[in-house]
């Protein structure tokens, strides 16, 4: 790779996904035998997925879907494992293309969250690190850096335990460093990768040039604390949407939090279970107004569960929300206000779950850039991708040397 690692450091290895043949036919099997429970009244989604749909989905899975495709569409960007503390890492590793007489590409670690993969960011990497080949200036590319979050995806198997936000920043922290050789780097996240961003805002400060967040991740802050009087008037709307988010927001955490090893055997032995449970999340996560396709190119999706299922990820995924909510860990690493000391930019997307109040969010963090956004929700990289390019583009350009 071109990078050098100290003799205590592990070296990167070039990883390719080479799904066994044996492996699609079972899923298909699955697929085709699946049992089908009963689902009267529920055209709305009220109770939940609705069958039709997901029906529809699973055989396009079964019949239509073209893993082979899709897999050599993840191939074809750089690709790498390493193992840091008994915790195996997959990443993305590309390149950026400067202008010849401009700055070098900074580099940026994007990570994700859950029903994620490092797979939500394909749209945003050829803008970030090409941006000449996309309309934008070449002064603004990046070395982009996409890990799968540990338990996920091609980072598994996951055999110890306790590794949550605060863990996999350290590990960020040293991948980005000692693995890949910058010195410093920039930081974005959504979802858990917010929190996971916030953490190195916190913890690793003086590596950052900067953290941006598509989502509200702060380390100190307690959510119960605001309340509708703490929005501005410019903020009109945004109370109210995250209120009406939270039914759609209780039944995984309750049990993802709680006991995610009793579910993760169902979701493990079952796509259609898998499938199931992801796709009531995007269909009510995402600035979708219920069509959750107008948003999701099926293939996308149905790429999307085909990592979970054939990592067999779901239950250490799962897990990742016991280690930070069931049972938490996070200590301070320092008492210094804010306690996000590095620059950080938020972009505010309209349908997020979370929203907070400006005046709050700079209480916790030291706030440089805020921007409310005029669509997407929960997936900002892959509903918004062209938003986020640009957000990340104009939070960066200030900062390169």
């Amino acid at each position: 790779m071109g990078e050098s690692t100290s003799a205590s450091t592990p070296a990167a290895e070039p990883f390719r996904i080479d799904v066994p043949d044996a492996e699609i036919d079972d899923l298909r099997a699955r697929l085709r035998t699946a049992r089908w429970a009963g689902d009267p009244g529920n055209d709305d989604w009220r109770y939940g997925t609705n069958r039709d749909a997901l029906a529809d989905l699973c055989d396009s899975w079964a019949e239509e879907f073209d893993w082979r495709a899709q897999e050599a569409a993840i191939n074809a960007f750089g690709q790498f494992r390493v193992v840091l503390d008994d915790v195996p890492i997959h990443f993305l590793h590309v390149r950026g293309r400067g202008a010849p007489d401009g700055p070098a590409p900074m580099p940026i670690i994007l990570t994700h969250g859950w029903p994620w993969t490092f797979w939500e960011f394909h749209a945003v990497i050829g803008p970030l690190t090409d941006p000449a080949a996309h309309g934008g200036d070449p002064a603004d590319a990046f070395d982009v850096v996409v890990p799968s979050l540990p338990g996920f995806g091609w980072s598994t198997p996951l055999t110890v335990t306790g590794v949550d936000c605060q863990r996999t920043s350290d590990l960020w922290a040293r991948l980005m460093t000692e693995v890949l050789g910058y010195d410093r780097f920039a930081a974005h996240g959504g979802d858990w990768g917010a929190l996971v961003t916030a953490n190195l805002a916190h913890a690793h400060a003086p590596l950052l040039i900067g953290a941006h967040e598509s989502f509200p991740g702060f380390v100190d802050l307690d959510y119960t604390s605001f309340g509708p009087a703490d929005f501005g008037p410019e903020e009109a709307g945004r109370w109210e949407q995250m209120m009406a988010s939270v039914p759609h927001t209780t039944s995984h955490l309750a049990v993802h939090s709680t006991d995610p090893q009793s579910l993760a055997y169902a979701l493990n032995d079952s796509p259609v279970g898998l499938a199931g449970w992801m796709l009531e999340r995007r269909r009510a996560w995402s600035d979708c107004a219920g069509d959750v396709e107008s948003v999701f190119p099926r293939d996308f999706l149905l790429t999307t569960l085909s990592i979970y299922w054939f990592t067999q990820s779901i239950g250490s995924s799962l897990r990742f929300y016991y280690e930070n909510l069931g049972a938490p860990s996070w200590t301070p690493r320092h008492d210094r206000i804010p306690a996000m000391e590095a620059p950080t930019a938020f972009a505010v997307f309209p349908r997020d779950l979370l929203q907070v109040p400006r005046r709050v969010g700079e209480q916790h963090a030291n706030v440089v850039r805020w921007t409310p956004m005029e669509r997407g929700g929960h997936f900002a990289p892959s509903e918004a991708p062209d938003l986020l390019v640009e957000d990340l583009r104009a939070t960066f350009r200030d900062r390169r040397s």
